[in-house]
């Protein structure tokens, strides 16, 4: 009743509030801007989007801007406010989360130092976290390709860059941080740029060096790789980077490609959706930054002449994985292999 719907305090792409590789820095722009009111300055949420987009920053990279009233910050944070933050995604909420709930902080200064506050989380981000409160705790998911594997006796490796770790771990295990039984897990550090327009092979070569031993060592039955950069350098928008990124995860597959099939193995290439396939919004014709609902290959190398289903969604991909493994498909597993004929 007092202040109605509530008003916009801050503004910050996600660049600086929802950083997951470690750069703090970052992470501290955002909580300065929400704890402090120190940022770039603006009179309305328009003005603060508009300063933004008149330095060719796209909503990702929006500097953190504290919206003025009166010729003061909207709010700031201190002791004993309440914090909803609605974000359900754990890998990108986790280090600001830490800077709100952690009484040990060491990762930048905080200068009003630990504030106790109210804090929810829409989901769990952590389950060592302390001081929080998770308004939908995690459902149990059983049967997960990678539990199920591991059932079967079948070790296993995960490897990704930082970027992308937690998708081939955390997610992937259906939001489950320990690892399987037999699961071997291989982190390659992302390189360290302000954004990945500069460097826009990323870690794929480093990633691609680690991966091509393991393969050749015949000792996983199941091997999951993330390569980040077609997501990653697409959100800049910066098109001859993008094209980059392409040709040296083309270059990457092919090597991994070659090594999988000198072993015997089978090999899927696919992806969860698009990006680096439209850097250009074809209505207005500027940089498209964000994800696309575009079909996404799915590509099958190493299993002979096999006819594959045109209309598949992600919950069939487990279920051809074991269809290839010949290995029986659990109930849990709703998805149908995509594989519907073998010549």
């Amino acid at each position: 009743n007092r202040i109605g719907i509530g008003k916009i305090a801050t503004i910050s792409g996600r660049y600086y509030a929802m950083d997951r590789d470690k750069r703090w820095d970052r992470t501290k722009k955002a909580y300065d801007a929400i704890v402090l009111g120190k940022g770039v300055y603006a009179h309305s949420p328009m003005e603060a989007i508009d300063i933004a987009y008149s330095k060719d920053q796209t909503d990702e990279f929006v500097e953190p801007t504290v919206i003025l009233e009166n010729g003061k910050p909207v709010a700031t944070v201190d002791a004993g406010d309440s914090i909803i933050f609605f974000n359900f995604r754990p890998d990108r909420a986790r280090q600001l989360t830490r800077a709100f709930i952690d009484e040990v902080f060491n990762h930048f200064e905080r200068e009003k130092g630990y504030l106790p506050v109210f804090f929810v989380s829409m989901t769990q981000y952590d389950e060592t976290f302390e001081n929080i409160h998770v308004a939908y705790k995690p459902e149990r998911l059983d049967n997960t390709l990678g539990e199920y594997l591991s059932k079967k006796g079948i070790k296993q490796l995960r490897i990704a860059e930082t970027e992308k770790y937690a998708h081939v771990t955390f997610f992937f295990n259906g939001g489950v941080e320990e690892p399987n039984e037999g699961e071997e897990r291989i982190l390659v550090p992302s390189p360290k740029v302000a954004t990945y327009d500069l460097k826009p092979e990323m870690s794929a070569y480093e990633v691609t060096d680690t991966v091509i031993p393991k393969i050749m060592s015949n000792q996983y039955g199941f091997i999951l790789l993330n390569f980040a950069n077609p997501d990653m350098v697409g959100h800049t928008g910066v098109l001859n980077a993008a094209i980059k990124a392409i040709e040296a995860i083309d270059e990457c597959l092919g090597r991994i490609v070659n090594a999988v099939q000198s072993v015997g193995g089978t090999i899927i290439i696919t992806a969860d959706h698009g990006n680096a396939e439209e850097m250009i919004d074809p209505v207005t014709k500027e940089p498209q930054t964000a994800h696309t609902t575009n079909p996404v290959p799915f590509i099958v190398i190493g299993e002979g002449d096999i006819d594959l289903r045109k209309d598949g969604i992600l919950a069939d991909i487990a279920p051809t994985v074991l269809d290839i493994m010949k290995l029986p498909i659990p109930q849990e597993m709703t998805g149908k292999s995509l594989i519907i004929g073998r010549k």
